[in-house]
């Protein structure tokens, strides 16, 4: 855990009690190991992926665990092209991995997240980022609706897009856009609206549907 980027591979296959360790350290940036807390470095980023099929052998993610990452990304399957680079780039010599170099060190990371927190957002983002939240928690067909904390994550999402478009300033299209990544994870479904869809693909088009009906701010 003491690295600056934890990658968690098929998190869902941890079980329970590493689960709420890892939810202490992406909570608190910290551990507690035999009554002692020791703070983790900064910045400290986690990185999961989780195996959408499978059932034997995996844990559900509690709702407190999977409200702490920023946004939930579908990765899906590769493009012809791509998956063809991948096949090229495998030999025997060498590994895609062996050939990486860094594009940036830990204070060039701390000085984007800082550049990040000081794009501006207008007061007419905020109620439009609220509305959508609102509706997330009075919708029937939702058990459970964005926290506070998805509010907040929406927004220094919208900034980092912004960020990376080359502006000191956020747009409605970038809440809109990241709408679906970053609250549809957050949200439960009601069970009165089940349907054969997996549950992850119910949340995200209840999400899309609000979006889609919240007046877009001019």
């Amino acid at each position: 855990m003491f690295a600056n980027v934890v990658l968690a591979d098929e998190i869902n296959r941890t079980t329970p009690r590493t689960q709420s360790a890892l939810l202490e350290a992406m909570n608190e940036a910290q551990v507690t190991v035999d009554g002692r807390t020791l703070p983790l470095p900064n910045p400290f980023l986690v990185i999961a992926t989780q195996n959408p099929v499978e059932h034997h052998g995996t844990y559900p993610l509690p709702e407190s665990q999977l409200d702490r990452f920023l946004m939930r990304i579908k990765m899906g399957y590769p493009s012809h092209e791509t998956e063809r680079q991948i096949l090229r780039s495998r030999s025997a010599e060498s590994t895609p991995v062996a050939a990486l170099d860094p594009v940036a060190d830990v204070s060039d990371v701390l000085l984007m997240q800082e550049a990040v927190a000081r794009v501006r957002v207008d007061n007419s983002l905020h109620d439009y980022a609220l509305e959508i939240v609102n509706r997330t928690r009075k919708s029937d067909q939702l058990a459970l609706g964005v926290s506070p904390r998805g509010t907040l994550m929406m927004q220094r999402a919208a900034q980092a897009r912004a960020f990376l478009e080359g502006r000191d300033y956020c747009l409605p299209d970038d809440f809109k856009l990241l709408a679906v990544s970053v609250l549809s994870h957050r949200v439960v479904g009601s069970a009165r609206h089940a349907s054969l869809q997996k549950k992850s693909e119910t949340t995200e088009n209840v999400i899309r549907e609000i979006v889609e009906s919240v007046r877009v701010p001019l």
